[in-house]
């Protein structure tokens, strides 16, 4: 499955998304993405704990999607692409979700797996047949996770680019990275700008985005393909918002540094949650003030582009769980401690950010 057969397949496909555990739970980050950002038509949501309950109310997302206990039931919606929505730590399949993939291929679903654990070897070795026994004619499984043909070393080419190269940085993972980013794309289109956004995660490229699986790329050329895509879209570009990953602060994450040699930013933004001060699951890391950490990005970014100077020009704050008042308060808060401008971009829009980047 060739990515542009993929963005064409999901322009007129049926999505169900399968989501677990996911739909109120810390690993459904990827179906959520799915369920406010894509354009595709969405006409289940899989979730066997929230089955039968509102989409919107659970989530907030202006959506209404019906939520079945699972495939099997979901049929009945007639879908023909089933997405996995879910991203667990270490992005193993959880082995309770056979008999949803098992509803899927008999129903004549094809799969969308975006998880680092490859699908492709893991049916033929349980079906013992060959995959194309096992579909209907016409139907494929994508594994999203693959790394790209034809890699070589970064080289700083980037900066040859007039664009103005925007990297999403943070203070901890999953807090709004691509989120700022789609929600910058989308009013610089509005505005008329070329505008361009680089997905570098698998739910980005499941969304249409084009761009890379960043953690599929062995470390060695991860600047490489990030230079890749970025040379490629830069090119015919006023502004190019590169989807972050990870963060400097977070022990398990290897992602922030190839984005910045990649990339070679002109500005950075940085996505923080109101109120966090550890990094989630590491409660033993703190997160120091936000100015320290924006000093932090820019003098790595500094060395990254060769004493090239990239400034956090402003602040992504995800207030998700705050009452609204708690939430504009949270953001004058922030935007008077570090003195740069804030917003939630989910809430409010981005059209602060933009602003100061224009």
């Amino acid at each position: 499955m060739s990515f542009d057969s993929y963005q064409a397949a999901i322009q007129t496909g049926r999505l169900a998304i399968l989501l677990h555990d996911g739909l109120l739970g810390p690993t459904g980050k990827t179906g959520l993405s799915l369920l406010r950002y894509s354009s595709a038509e969405i006409v289940a949501v899989i979730d066997h704990h929230c089955a039968g309950q509102s989409l919107s109310q659970l989530t907030g997302i202006a959506r209404e999607v019906p939520i079945v206990p699972s495939v099997e039931a979901a049929l009945a919606y007639q879908p023909t692409i089933l997405m996995i929505g879910i991203a667990p730590p270490g992005g193993a399949l959880p082995e309770s979700w056979w008999p949803d993939l098992d509803q899927a291929f008999s129903g004549g679903l094809s799969v969308v797996n975006g998880l680092h654990t490859q699908l492709l070897p893991l049916i033929e070795q349980r079906y013992q047949q060959p995959l194309s026994a096992l579909l209907d004619p016409g139907k494929w499984v994508w594994d999203v996770r693959q790394e790209l043909p034809g890699l070589s070393i970064a080289s700083a080419a980037a900066r040859s680019l007039s664009c103005k190269r925007v990297l999403l940085v943070g203070t901890d993972m999953a807090i709004g990275k691509m989120s700022t980013c789609l929600e910058l794309h989308k009013i610089a289109t509005q505005r008329g700008f070329r505008s361009q956004f680089l997905a570098t995660g698998q739910a980005g490229l499941m969304l249409g985005g084009y761009g890379l699986a960043l953690d599929s790329v062995r470390v060695d050329f991860a600047a490489g393909a990030v230079e890749q895509k970025v040379m490629e879209l830069g090119a015919d570009a006023d502004l190019l918002f590169v989807e972050g990953q990870g963060s400097l602060l977070h022990p398990g994450s290897t992602a922030t540094l190839p984005l910045l040699r990649g990339s070679q930013p002109t500005h950075l933004i940085l996505a923080h949650k109101a109120g966090q001060t550890q990094i989630k699951n590491h409660p033993h890391v703190s997160i120091p003030p936000l100015p320290q950490v924006i000093q932090l990005y820019e003098q790595v970014a500094s060395a990254m582009g060769v004493m090239e100077v990239a400034k956090v020009v402003g602040i992504s704050l995800n207030t998700y769980g705050l009452a609204e008042t708690a939430a504009l308060a949270a953001i004058a808060q922030t935007q008077t401690a570090t003195g740069l401008p804030c917003t939630d971009p989910v809430r409010l829009g981005a059209d602060v950010l933009l602003d100061t980047l224009l």
